[in-house]
């Protein structure tokens, strides 16, 4: 069996460059999916069922979150394959980019159970004071 040649390396600003129609570059990809990688996706424009406009939205920049909050089919992901040509080079403001955008995103996420939790306590005094108010009376 022949080597593996390494992939090509490409820097976000090189990727931020190829951002229009005829030169539509972007990066997929994270940790929980090999990694981010790079895509040539100019020729793929007119056959994107979603149109052309939404891919041109986030040409030349990471596409990872946009792509994976679509929920794209497992067809969507072989046909990607065919379009990438290398893999985002991680220097350290990369790293530190992702790192922070990571620690954004969970910051985020995590507040909800208490806004829950809340919710619940109050329904459940406004039920306690609508019995102790209107059924209880009623029983006396």
């Amino acid at each position: 069996m022949a080597p593996q040649t390494p992939e090509k390396e490409y820097t976000m600003e090189e990727v931020s460059k190829h951002n229009k129609a005829d030169d539509c570059w972007l990066v997929i990809g994270n940790e929980n999916t090999g990694g981010p990688k790079v895509y040539d996706i100019t020729s793929y424009l007119d056959d994107h069922p979603g149109g052309a406009e939404v891919m041109l939205d986030v040409s030349g920049q990471d596409a990872d979150e946009f792509f994976e909050d679509i929920g794209h089919s497992n067809d969507a992901r072989e046909e990607l394959k065919k379009h990438c040509i290398g893999v985002l080079k991680m220097d350290e403001a990369e790293l530190e980019r992702r790192r922070k955008a990571a620690e954004k995103k969970s910051a985020g996420a995590g507040g909800g159970g208490m806004g829950v939790i809340a919710v619940v306590v109050a329904v459940v005094a406004a039920g306690y004071f609508y019995y102790k108010n209107n059924i209880a009376t009623e029983d006396a």
